[in-house]
């Protein structure tokens, strides 16, 4: 499966550079997977992207190579296994703030009898004719990444990150940072403490960090990965888009109003 590619490279201590989309268009999706991505993960909690969409996106990042992943809308169980049956590498839950939390996320993940997660024939089983292959190796295989983004996770950071099955954490930084009152204050020292302190926790715990850097600023991303984050997503589609328009058409109107007559 195309997660084992992520796996290796975390338990290797190496950092891997994914992205999000939320714009539910193949064209774009095909369009970053050729751009060299890691992973690259389709948002179905902020988004208006059906399971549908889904599945297409799916389909054209996994024929790129690149390790397709789903943010889920919530820890929901059935909503895990559909997407996982129509070939997500693995799942990205958001807003787990317990323990008890966690140990959920991890059992939709997997089959019996290490989990919870049916057994069904569908596009990540070869429509019936990989099962048994399938099957075999999902349960290992599948990546699971449970989103640290309220400061109820971050008290609880130690009992989330202990539970077996757990393959990263990601911080939300724009949850955590409201949930404190602070919301998009992420140099503030509340936030930067919370930070670090869950970093110092998946240390211990062997788990490895993830960051979602929503701005298209690569040097920020360069900062994040010194600071000890391995798993790091890099801004979203629409973003990457729009601030490469905005950017070149003002360097575009700059150069014109210079080479105007006077």
């Amino acid at each position: 499966m195309l997660a084992n590619r992520i796996k290796t490279a975390l338990a290797r201590g190496e950092t891997v550079v994914g992205s999000w989309m939320s714009l539910g268009d193949t064209g774009i999706a095909e369009i970053m997977a050729r751009a060299g991505f890691d992973f690259l993960t389709v948002d179905m909690e902020h988004s208006a992207i059906t399971l549908h969409q889904a599945q297409e996106l799916i389909r054209v990042v996994s024929l790129c190579g690149v390790c397709p992943l789903v943010r889920l809308s919530s820890n929901d169980a059935t909503l895990t296994k559909r997407i996982l049956d129509v070939g997500a590498a693995g799942v990205i839950v958001p807003m787990v703030n317990s323990e008890a939390e966690a140990r959920a996320a991890v059992a939709a993940t997997k089959y019996p009898r290490v989990g919870r997660r049916s057994v069904g024939l569908a596009r990540a089983q070869g429509y019936g004719t990989t099962f048994d292959e399938y099957f075999a190796a999902a349960n290992a295989d599948t990546l699971v990444v449970v989103q640290i983004e309220h400061e109820d996770a971050v008290a609880n950071a130690e009992a989330i990150l202990s539970v077996p099955g757990i393959d990263a954490y990601l911080i939300g930084p724009y949850d955590l940072s409201s949930s404190m009152g602070l919301a998009g204050q992420l140099d503030h020292p509340r936030v930067v403490e919370a930070l670090t302190h869950v970093r110092a926790v998946a240390k211990r715990c062997g788990v490895p960090a993830g960051f979602h850097l929503v701005p298209t600023d690569p040097q920020a991303l360069v900062t994040r990965v010194n600071e000890g984050y391995q798993f790091v997503a890099y801004s979203v589609d629409f973003m990457l888009l729009g601030d490469t328009c905005r950017r070149d058409l003002g360097t575009i109107r700059r150069q014109l109003a210079k080479a105007e007559p006077a």
